[in-house]
């Protein structure tokens, strides 16, 4: 779930100079760029930029990457420090852009950063993107980012030894930057062959091979053998540059391009707000597609793999991605209305004595929707009254009909803003204990229902050992959590990190209602069938884990769900609600990825990953159930 930003600039530095009144304009649209994307990474920061016709023997590639506690604000404060150095002693220079091309780094026109959100590995320095492979030929240099999670790392590693690499990482990062390094040498090389033949000089040769080489050609061969979810930015040192996207459009990549400036980014509304252009004029990269941009100018969008059916991830509506954006707005609204009909059925219909809220902020949004359901809702209880009374009204039983609405408070309230569920395990833990502070006197003892909004509810280990904690605190006569997803039952290997079946909180529910029911014999005969498909080919795998649920409907599960996360010191009644699959892809139908919910993955690595967790579980092995 990291996020990238790039941007090209179309036009000499000098016009941004004259049009906006400064030498730095793509630098400062990058950091815009990057700032609006901070929900994307909070582990680590990068950036690179790329200075076009630079003589040789100068630096044309300039990068930088922090792992700092403000990692944006770390990268961006040291080159503006450089900037302001140069305002204080010589400001006559910041005027100059053949000068500052020279001089000072990020001063180019082809910038790509990067926000790391750190669910696996260590947030060393070495692990930042953007990432680079150098080389002497300027048009074999490769800066790379990206936002992406691979399953069939080992698989590809293989495929680069056999190809006669000897790579001394086997990360899917340093496999992806290796393999499309690979098939850019061999374009080299194939271009180098054809132009020396022709009787051009080395020289002559280096030029032509950048204007010729065929970048979807490189990332054709590059990606045919992928397995994953995930959007790769690319600079080549001449000028190319290139955004590619999964075949299922998993990940979620948008761009704009104007006379001025080629812009693509993770999330659509960074860009209209860092732009000021209107979402119309954004666009999304298809599936299968990347936009290549030529150190010309040219920009296209060119078909690199065969689109498959469009899983894109439901988590990004969710959930993660930035709820400024019109679509996920309406989409996060929409799946707090639809809960409004199952939570009505368990506060027996008493709005008198309820009290809507939301946990956490992420949450807010489902909640509107929620509340302006139960307001559609309430003026129809309204209007049936008056029109069923007519003359006997009077202003004591008016004033009570009007008084049927829905209470609202904000009953919680977060201090830390961290996301504890994609948090490394070995901290999660102490950051699940007082995240969250209460809104005393929002709720009356024992008579009131309490109904919270959460958006997703994963582990459960911030529910038990902190919301429903403090929450129990007011002491309302029933606790009602309410998720806008649904049960999470299957680990995801494409974007959020959650690989271990053993940590979901719906996996432990069903195995100890599998044990309540004496149906062991289950969970040991699927063991048996995934164990069986351990050494298979992923493409003959079935994800057989589907088959531990399949004896509890939905609402079973979530009643001992309710059970496990209540902690023993809350006297209220604890019920959860969970969304359905149907009205999931009601709430978000262009985004029906929802393989963490059903099992139902869009690549056959996903079906591989599935089998493994369980394997891993029964076999007692905490680890991730691909590299």
């Amino acid at each position: 779930m990291c996020g990238i930003a790039f941007i090209r600039l179309l036009k000499p530095l000098e016009y941004y100079l004259a049009t906006y009144g400064t030498s730095f304009y793509g630098l400062n649209k990058l950091h815009l760029l990057m700032q609006k994307q901070h929900n994307r990474g909070q582990d680590g920061a990068g950036m690179a930029c790329i200075k076009f016709d630079i003589e040789p023997g100068n630096s044309y590639i300039d990068r930088f990457r922090s792992n700092a506690d403000a990692p944006i604000k770390d990268v961006f404060g040291r080159i503006y420090e450089q900037i302001d150095h140069i305002r204080e002693t010589n400001p006559k220079r910041l005027n100059d852009t053949g000068w500052l091309k020279y001089h000072v780094p990020f001063t180019g026109e082809l910038f790509l950063g990067h926000l790391r959100y750190g669910t696996y590995g260590k947030n060393n320095i070495e692990n930042l993107h953007p990432l680079i492979r150098e080389n002497n030929w300027i048009t074999r240099n490769l800066v790379l980012a990206g936002n992406f999670n691979l399953t069939n790392v080992d698989e590809l590693f293989h495929r680069l030894i056999e190809l006669g690499q000897y790579p001394v990482q086997t990360s899917d990062t340093i496999t992806i930057l290796e393999k499309i390094g690979h098939f850019l040498d061999e374009e080299n090389e194939i271009l180098y062959r054809r132009f020396k033949a022709q009787g051009y000089s080395k020289k002559d040769i280096s030029h032509l091979i950048a204007r010729d080489l065929d970048i979807q050609s490189v990332l054709r061969g590059s990606s045919e053998n992928w397995d994953g979810g995930y959007v790769l930015a690319g600079l080549l040192g001449h000028g190319d540059a290139f955004v590619l996207r999964d075949p299922n459009g998993i990940r979620p990549a948008f761009y704009y391009k104007d006379d001025e400036v080629i812009v693509a980014a993770s999330e659509r509304p960074v860009i209209q707000t860092t732009f000021n252009v209107p979402a119309s004029n954004i666009h999304e990269i298809l599936p299968g597609h990347a936009l290549i941009i030529k150190k010309n100018g040219l920009a296209e969008e060119r078909p690199i793999l065969h689109p498959k059916e469009k899983s894109a991830c439901s988590f990004e509506r969710i959930y993660f991605s930035r709820g400024t954006d019109i679509e996920i707005y309406q989409e996060r609204k929409n799946l707090g209305r639809f809960l409004m009909p199952a939570i009505l059925r368990t506060i027996d219909y008493d709005l008198k004595n309820t009290v809507f809220s939301y946990i956490p902020n992420t949450a807010a949004s489902a909640f509107y929707g929620l509340i302006e359901a139960l307001n559609e809702f309430c003026d129809d209880i309204r209007k049936e009254k008056i029109l069923r009374l007519k003359d006997q009204l009077t202003p004591e039983s008016l004033s009570e009909i009007l008084s049927i609405h829905p209470h609202m408070e904000k009953v919680a309230v977060k201090d830390m803003k961290l996301r504890t569920f994609i948090t490394e395990d070995t901290h999660r833990d102490d950051l699940t204990t007082h995240i969250y502070d209460i809104t005393y006197g929002t709720v009356r003892k024992d008579i009131d229902n309490l109904v919270v909004i959460d958006d997703s509810i994963v582990r459960g280990t911030t529910l038990r050992q902190s919301i429903i904690r403090i929450l129990s605190r007011l002491e309302p006569k029933r606790i009602i959590i309410a998720s806008s997803a649904p049960q999470i039952r299957y680990p995801d290997c494409y974007g959020i990190d959650m690989a271990k079946l053993s940590d979901f909180i719906a996996f432990k529910a069903v195995i100890e209602l599998l044990y309540d029911t004496r149906q062991t014999d289950l969970i040991a005969e699927v063991y048996r069938k995934c164990k069986e498909q351990e050494n298979m080919p992923k493409e003959q795998v079935v994800n057989h884990v589907w088959e531990i649920y399949r004896s509890f409907p939905a609402e079973r599960i979530a009643e001992k769900i309710a059970v496990m996360v209540k902690p023993r010191d809350c006297k209220a009644d604890l019920k959860i609600i969970f969304q359905t699959i149907e009205d999931l892809h009601r709430a978000c139908p262009d985004h029906r990825g929802d393989w963490y919910f059903t099992g139902d993955y869009p690549t056959p690595g996903g079906y591989k990953v599935a089998i493994k967790s369980f394997i891993n579980y029964i076999e007692r092995k905490d680890e991730r159930a691909y590299h």
